[in-house]
C-alpha cells in the first residue's frame, strides 16, 4: 500500500470531538500539539559492531568500510527484534514500520538486511543518511588524529563547524540529515526505519531539536541502538527515543 501524499494529510482537523479524542489518545509525556496533524515517524538504528568500532577508528563515508563482525551481527538481530515490537507492544501510538532505508555503507546495508528480513520488507538506499566524511582522518584513531593535527579533533566535536582536511563538519552532516528527513516527511505519515551511523544519528536528533551542532556529540548512540523522531509539517518535531539499547550490554 502506498503512503499518502503530503497534501493528503488532514488540514480541517475533523470535528472538535474527534480532535479531542485523538489528542487524548496520545501517551502522557508526548510533546503538546494543538492540531490534528499526523507525523512521519523515523526509527533510527545504528549499525552493529565492526572491527573499526572496536579499534575506535574514525570510519566515515569516503570508504565502504568493514563488514559487521560476529558480535555486530548478533546486535543487528537484537535491533531487528526491538524494531519489530514498534507499534505492537512498544510505542503503541506509532504505526508498525512500512519501509526500511539504509546508508550505502557495508555495515549499514548488512544491518538493514537483517532488520528488513525480520519485518518482511525490502531495503532502499539513501546516501543522505551515510556517515560523516572524515577526510584525511579516515581510519585513524583519536590519538593518531591528535598527533597529526594537534588541537583540531576536540573542536570538531564541541564546536561543530570545524572541518577535517577534505571532510565534513558536524554542521555539514546536519544539513545533509535535515534534507534526508525532509525527504521522508514529504512521503506522508508512516513509520520508516533508517539504518545509519553514530554521527549521522546524532545529527538527525540535533536538527530535530534545533540544538547547536556543538552539543550533538553529547548524545550517546551505541551500536545497534534505536532512536525515534516524529516529524511534523510545522517542524515542531518530537524526539520520542534517543539511543535506546537493543540489548542490555
Amino acid at each position: 500500500m502506498n503512503a499518502p501524499a503530503p497534501d493528503a494529510r488532514r488540514t480541517d482537523g475533523g470535528t472538535a470531538e474527534q480532535t479531542v479524542r485523538r489528542r487524548a489518545a496520545r501517551p502522557s509525556g508526548t510533546s503538546p500539539r494543538f492540531d490534528d496533524d499526523e507525523p512521519t515517524t523515523v526509527v533510527l538504528v545504528r549499525h552493529g559492531q565492526t572491527s573499526m568500532t572496536v579499534s575506535r577508528g574514525y570510519s566515515g563515508s569516503s570508504e565502504p568500510g568493514p563488514s559487521l563482525d560476529e558480535l555486530g551481527r548478533g546486535q543487528a538481530a537484537a535491533a531487528a527484534a526491538l524494531v519489530d515490537r514498534v507499534g505492537r507492544d512498544l510505542w503503541g501510538d506509532i504505526d508498525y514500520p512500512s519501509e526500511v532505508v539504509a546508508s550505502p555503507m557495508v555495515r549499514t546495508q548488512e544491518t538493514a538486511a537483517i532488520i528488513a528480513a525480520r519485518l518482511g520488507l525490502d531495503v532502499r538506499t539513501d546516501a543522505a543518511f551515510q556517515e560523516a566524511d572524515f577526510g584525511q582522518w579516515q581510519g585513524l584513531t583519536a590519538d593518531e588524529i591528535e598527533e597529526r593535527w594537534p588541537g583540531e579533533l576536540e573542536p570538531w566535536h564541541t564546536d561543530g563547524r570545524v572541518r577535517p582536511p577534505g571532510g565534513e563538519s558536524i554542521a555539514d552532516v546536519g544539513v545533509r540529515l535535515r534534507a534526508g528527513l525532509d525527504g521522508l516527511l514529504a512521503g506522508g505519515p508512516r513509520t520508516v526505519v533508517v539504518v545509519s551511523h553514530a554521527v549521522a544519528i546524532r545529527a538527525a536528533l540535533g536538527v530535530t531539536m534545533g540544538a547547536h551542532p556543538g552539543t550533538w556529540s553529547q548524545l550517546r548512540v551505541a551500536p545497534a541502538s534505536v532512536s525515534i523522531v516524529r516529524l511534523f509539517a510545522d517542524r515542531r518535531d518530537e524526539i520520542a527515543v534517543a539511543g535506546a539499547p537493543s540489548e542490555g550490554w
